[in-house]
């Protein structure tokens, strides 16, 4: 079977989910369909806005559906119209029942930012850097009907060490040393590398190259969706490295912010640069609640 001839459909929602879809374009293999989120209210003025995949979807003129949930029945727009031989998701962000995973002929394929069955869930990236763990890495896994729970058709790894991220430019992956990523910058590079693992994966698969493997399920960890909260931080209890972790990890949102008195009123007080070095924390900028970005000594001098 060649690129042109497998008839697959594509499940995404963001930005990771673009760089995956555009991998296998690039790579020849087009979706017959791209299933994603409903566009959704955003900022102030509350503008319904499209999710990253639709526009994407839409400027290479891609069959699209936007169903608000996937219920058993499978929706309308081509999932039973005709013979499909794959799905494929990444990053899609809502349940896919079994009858619906069942569908093609070889299942469902999932691109996961995680070495399985680590950082299962809506946030590994994050979880990760918050963990202080060294490696990561990416999954690709045949799904089932629980979260991130499938077997595991490949995964490469790198390691990094979360509060710095040194990678060793394993995998293609080409980044300087000493190079310090947060959470947008590491998904985008998880996200380049799995997008090749998957070109790489689909055909060896289809043709029964592959064996499929059993996670070890004992050793499972579990991450929630992360919150507007889950960016506080407390400069006198919170030790310097958890919250340069906190940093990385939730940009470029919620972002780190904490509460500070001045004029008996309690103002939140958003970091938006900082440096850790040699254990020690230097914040350098911050925006405080309905003002400007600016130096953080300008603001403690205010």
């Amino acid at each position: 079977m060649t690129n042109k001839n497998l008839n697959f459909v594509f499940f995404g929602t963001s930005e990771f989910a673009v760089k995956i879809l555009d991998k296998l374009i690039e790579n020849g293999y087009v979706p017959s369909l791209v299933i994603t989120t409903p566009d959704k209210p955003k900022g102030r003025k509350m503008i319904m806005t499209p999710p990253p995949v639709k526009v994407f979807a839409q400027a290479h003129n891609l069959k699209i559906i936007q169903p608000e949930r996937l219920a058993v029945k499978p929706p309308s727009g081509g999932l039973t119209a005709k013979r499909l031989d794959l799905f494929i998701v990444a990053s899609y962000g809502k349940i896919i029942p079994k009858s619906i995973l069942d569908i093609p002929k070889f299942g469902t394929l999932n691109v996961h930012p995680s070495l399985l069955p680590k950082f299962r869930g809506p946030s590994p990236i994050q979880s990760f850097i918050l963990s202080g763990e060294e490696k990561t890495g990416v999954t690709i896994m045949l799904m089932d009907e629980q979260v991130d729970h499938g077997q595991i058709l490949s995964q490469k790894e790198f390691e990094a060490r979360s509060t710095k991220h040194e990678f060793r430019n394993k995998f293609q992956i080409q980044n300087s040393e000493n190079l310090k990523l947060n959470a947008k910058q590491l998904e985008e590079k998880l996200a380049e590398l799995g997008g090749q693992m998957l070109v790489d994966v689909i055909p060896k698969w289809i043709k029964g190259e592959i064996k499929a493997k059993e996670q070890d399920h004992s050793q499972a960890t579990f991450t929630k969706k992360t919150n507007k909260e889950d960016g506080f931080v407390d400069l006198e209890k919170d030790s310097p490295e958890i919250i340069y972790r906190k940093f990385l990890a939730f940009q470029p949102w919620p972002g780190i912010y904490y509460f500070t008195q001045k004029n008996n009123q309690k103002n939140r007080v958003i970091i938006t640069d900082i440096e850790f070095q040699n254990g020690r924390l230097l914040i350098k900028k911050v925006k405080p609640e309905s003002k400007k970005e600016m130096e953080y000594e300008k603001f403690m001098n205010l």
